[in-house]
């Protein structure tokens, strides 16, 4: 019963963060799903639950969407996610996390200075391709996708709302692959169907507190999840 409480509210927890900074849960939530049934387990019963919580914040804002950069992110990360999603395995990844470590880190970097427009539509696909293979393989790879939107200076609703929707391709073509290979049983259904309902109940609390942010706090809670995030791929690798 304690377990069931700890999943579901700190399911609630990651999908409020996510729903503001759009990304970020997984952080939270991937290690303790890990340390209570198993990473293997971990990752293809979060990919269900994820997809209802992205699924819902997309919905709350789909008057938001920006459909462009959303489609040209997809076009990589759905194929490379079938590709990740049948070589899931437990791989050495350390150097990978310390990569993306390195990689958020100049973002936020170079949203400060003169090359704020490097990481332009143009890098959607090559990015999504990126963030599809690792959330395949490490169970998580938002801040990389969410590094990208952010340098398309959206507002923080439809950055939100967009990043939702290519999170939702990725989780559902992950969601048919793992079935497919009998990654996902009938008690992880159930159990991520649960932690998808606390996911739908997060994104709301996640969009209220958003409508509370102005642009500019809404961007420096961004950033500073993408620093922690990155500190900790690079040291905790």
């Amino acid at each position: 019963m304690i377990e069931w409480l700890v999943l579901i509210s700190t399911a609630w927890v990651a999908a409020t963060i996510s729903g503001v900074a759009g990304f970020g849960g997984s952080l939270i939530i991937l290690p303790v799903m890990s340390h209570l049934v198993g990473v293997k387990r971990a990752i293809p019963v979060l990919t269900i639950a994820w997809l209802m919580g992205n699924l819902s914040r997309a919905a709350f804002s789909h008057k938001e969407i920006q459909w462009r950069p959303v489609l040209l992110f997809s076009a990589g990360a759905v194929p490379a996610a079938i590709a990740g999603a049948r070589l899931f395995v437990e791989l050495p990844s350390e150097l990978i996390l310390k990569g993306i470590g390195v990689f958020l880190l100049l973002v936020v970097i170079m949203r400060h200075t003169p090359f704020n427009r490097a990481l332009m539509p143009g890098w959607l696909v090559p990015v999504g391709a990126m963030v599809g293979f690792l959330s395949s393989v490490l169970g998580s790879a938002g801040p990389v996708g969410a590094a990208a939107f952010l340098s398309l200076n959206l507002t923080p609703m439809a950055y939100v709302a967009s990043e939702a929707v290519t999170a939702v391709f990725m989780h559902l073509t992950k969601t048919i692959v793992y079935g497919r290979y009998n990654l996902l049983m009938e008690p992880d259904l159930l159990l991520g169907v649960i932690l998808g309902l606390a996911m739908v109940a997060g994104s709301w609390t996640g969009k209220k507190l958003i409508q509370r942010l102005s642009g500019r706090s809404f961007l420096w809670f961004a950033e500073a999840l993408l620093v922690i995030a990155a500190v900790s791929l690079f040291y905790g690798s």
